[in-house]
């Protein structure tokens, strides 16, 4: 089931750009591929996998998400990551991951150039970062 919140949130990208939603995922295969992981992915980004498993938002130069039945799969080991305390979940169209704890709902974006995590570009969930994704790619509403 989708929270209210996630549903205004998808009906306000909708209303402002092109969006590619996947088939959703479900709570099985979602905890099949944590227990399969070791991971434990940040309960907002579940939901989002159960609406959207993976896609992109503000096509054609925005947002993708990675999923774990469509491609791109989430790679836990990816090499796009400052260390092991983080999974990439997606990539902003500059090639910068998006990244989510490996054990927390902090959402943040690694800026591969600079090597480091910008304390701006830190979102205490994956809903804070949905709804900054107009400043952050420079939207206007």
């Amino acid at each position: 089931m989708v929270s209210d919140e996630l549903k205004i949130i998808i009906e306000q990208l909708q209303k402002n750009g092109t969006m590619a939603f996947l088939e959703g995922t479900t709570e099985e295969q979602i905890v099949l591929f944590e227990q399969k992981n070791k991971v434990k992915l940040p309960s907002q980004y579940r939901e989002w996998l159960k609406l959207s498993d993976g896609g992109e938002c503000f096509l054609p130069a925005g947002v993708q998400f990675y999923g774990i039945e469509h491609k791109p799969i989430i790679n836990i080991n990816s090499i796009d990551r400052p260390d092991d305390r983080y999974i990439v979940i997606g990539a902003l169209a500059t090639g910068d991951p998006i990244l989510c704890e490996r054990e927390g709902e902090k959402i943040s974006i690694y800026n591969l150039e600079g090597g480091r995590i910008e304390e701006d570009e830190i979102y205490k969930d994956f809903y804070s970062f949905m709804n900054d994704l107009y400043d952050l790619l420079g939207i206007e509403v």
